[in-house]
């Protein structure tokens, strides 16, 4: 089922109609550029659990496949993430060669990964997030060195991406931010340091954690509302202002008092 949901959204992204979602848009701007990009035009109905893709044409409908390989992909990166984020917090080999296996074997990660959803999309960016806050704990010992300034970019990266997926990548951002809190606490008990070097620490984290990760999000629903300029079925969420602007819409182009 919701395949069918999400999947119907990537060809709203395609056919650039504007729909509305509980969800943050980048997952299924993700899996409609993957479609996209393969060269699906988003005629597929997508209007029950169960229809078989053969039913269209192939060649367009590879868009569809690529979506499941797009996520299949995804999923499958969490292995290696698991690996490196236990191998870096243990420093066991056979620990982390364990944590992959069970994560190869485990049926329920497999299921996900195999369909058009969020679900592998939203684990690959909090995988992504842990792997790279444990990476850039480890270079506490160099702070402000190239590798410090990468890892704890990539973590606000990852917390935009995991947000812009779905709410529930708030967790994520607790898990970051208490590490964070943490990890100053740490530093302003270094007497030390001195408190300008306490400040950049500061700093840094203020422009990678949260403007960075917030940047990040509000241009995702710049990217949003710009691809999706037709009407469709979201139009009567937003204001007769907002509803002129879209191409198709019986207000469009009318001039609406604010």
């Amino acid at each position: 089922w919701d395949e069918t949901h999400f999947g119907k959204m990537g060809s709203y992204y395609i056919n650039r109609t504007f729909f509305f979602d509980v969800h943050p848009p980048l997952g299924k701007m993700l899996i409609g550029l993957a479609g996209y990009l393969s060269g699906y035009d988003g005629t597929f109905p997508f209007q029950k659990p169960g229809d078989r893709y053969e039913q269209h044409n192939y060649i367009g409908m590879r868009g569809v496949r690529l979506c499941r390989l797009f996520c299949a992909f995804l999923g499958s990166c969490l292995v290696p993430f698991a690996y490196l984020t236990v191998l870096e917090l243990s420093k066991s080999l056979p620990a982390a060669l364990l944590t992959a296996f069970i994560l190869i074997f485990d049926t329920g990660c497999i299921t996900l990964s195999q369909y058009i959803l969020l679900d592998p999309i939203l684990m690959f960016f909090l995988m992504g997030a842990v792997l790279s806050m444990v990476k850039c704990n480890s270079c506490a010992d160099r702070p402000f060195s190239a590798s410090w300034w990468f890892w704890l970019s990539l973590t606000g990266v990852s917390l935009a991406g995991a947000m812009g997926v779905k709410f529930v990548g708030l967790f994520v951002v607790l898990l970051v931010g208490l590490n964070t809190i943490y990890d100053l606490w740490d530093l302003l008990g270094n007497l030390s340091l001195t408190l300008v070097m306490f400040g950049k620490h500061l700093l840094a984290r203020v422009l990678c954690l949260i403007v960075l990760p917030l940047a990040l999000y509000t241009a995702m629903f710049a990217v949003h509302f710009a691809v999706l300029n037709r009407s469709g079925p979201g139009d009567g969420f937003f204001s007769s202002a907002f509803q002129s602007q879209l191409i198709g819409n019986n207000l469009h182009n009318v001039s609406v008092p604010e």
